[in-house]
């Protein structure tokens, strides 16, 4: 069910359901026996809703969703229980790629291109969504690379990244290739992490506090470098890298020296070259079987560039933890998502809910899936 409140509403819904009928595959649509999952897990499509990037979730269970090709924040409610989400809300429309969205004290935020909105109180005003309120919107317009993941820190304070306007360039304003934070009531940003060539995914380990963030690796070295990176911020003011030194240490041919790697804080973990890893978070439940609890669970979005796909790594959820030797490692949870040539999704982000499941955005498929766990074949 469409909620269409007013004739603004009706209008977001019909440029909606035109994306729908210009994307290659909508919910029902998809081949979901193609994926390969392990023993005892199970997936399903939890909402059929176009273009889902960042979700969030408020205490009354409502899911959040922005958007980066469609221009639209979603809400998106299961009313009646069933595991799949029949109540669609579109909280706004017409903004400039906004993919960021989080949940905090009763609002919900939106990161925008160069803005950063507000909607107050939104768990009583889903019906008749509020007009934004503008936090901040002195950030830089660029669109390459500069669609936003945001979230609060348990510092209170709101991050969200600011991806290089470029394939791989240095620019003399710090707030490019970086994470930034800002107080929300007092908005003046602040570059927390430097040297982030793209990041679209971050989260706080749940005992140390740190900060994880995954970094896609520039493109034009080859189909197998850089690596696509895994980062860990233990303090602010850190400088990871770009656009000097990628991975471990691969000096850039254009801006590296050659002996700058250890200037800068290495990744925890390469992973693959173009697997465009986005949303990642730290598995707090129990639902799934007890070696996933407290590990990190990676969406990989998969390569725009390679020179061929088939057989590549990417379009997958991997699992990135700690073995017995104290040695992070590195594995694929579910794929298949890559037909050949050709991708029919791609995963952005996860999110955990009360049960123990998991929620997958697909901005390629149209759809949010539901990840369980049975335990039974």
């Amino acid at each position: 069910m469409i909620l269409a409140p007013t004739s603004t509403a009706l209008l977001r819904r019909l440029a909606v359901t035109a994306l729908i009928f210009l994307s290659p595959a909508y919910g029902h649509d998809l081949p979901l026996e193609q994926l390969n999952l392990r023993e005892g897990f199970e997936i399903s499509v939890w909402a059929e809703v176009v273009n889902p990037r960042q979700l969030a979730i408020s205490p009354g269970n409502v899911i959040f969703a922005g958007s980066r090709r469609a221009g639209n924040v979603y809400a998106l409610i299961d009313r009646d229980g069933d595991q799949f989400a029949e109540t669609e809300i579109i909280i706004d429309s017409g903004l400039t790629q906004p993919t960021g969205v989080t949940y905090h004290d009763g609002d919900l935020y939106v990161g925008a291109i160069n803005r950063l909105l507000v909607y107050r109180n939104i768990d009583t005003s889903l019906d008749a969504p509020p007009a934004p309120e503008t936090i901040y919107d002195d950030l830089p317009k660029d669109r390459h690379h500069g669609w936003k993941f945001i979230d609060f820190g348990p510092d209170g304070q709101l991050y969200f990244n600011v991806g290089a306007p470029c394939n791989i360039c240095l620019k003399d304003d710090e707030r490019y290739a970086s994470i930034m934070r800002l107080d929300p009531s007092e908005p003046e940003p602040e570059v927390y992490a430097y040297g982030v060539r793209n990041t679209v995914g971050f989260t706080w380990h749940p005992e140390s506090g740190e900060l994880w963030f995954t970094d896609n690796g520039r493109d034009h070295l080859g189909d197998e470098l850089p690596p696509c990176e895994l980062n860990v911020a233990a303090r602010a003011g850190l400088h990871f890298g770009y656009p000097f030194v990628h991975g471990q240490d691969i000096s850039d041919p254009k801006f590296g020296d050659g002996q700058s790697a250890q200037k800068y804080v290495p990744p925890v973990l390469d992973l693959g070259a173009h697997v465009a890893p986005l949303g990642l978070t730290f598995y707090q439940g129990h639902m799934l079987p007890d070696e996933f609890h407290g590990q990190l669970l990676i969406a990989e979005h998969g390569s725009w560039n390679r020179s061929t796909k088939a057989g590549h790594i990417g379009y997958r959820i991997t699992l990135a933890r700690d073995n017995d030797a104290g040695n992070m490692i590195y594995e694929t949870l579910i794929d298949g998502w890559l037909e050949g040539n050709v991708s029919w999704g791609r995963p952005v982000d996860l999110l955990e809910l009360d049960d123990g499941s998991l929620l997958i955005s697909d901005d390629t498929g149209n759809v949010i899936y539901r990840l369980t766990y049975s335990g039974q074949p």
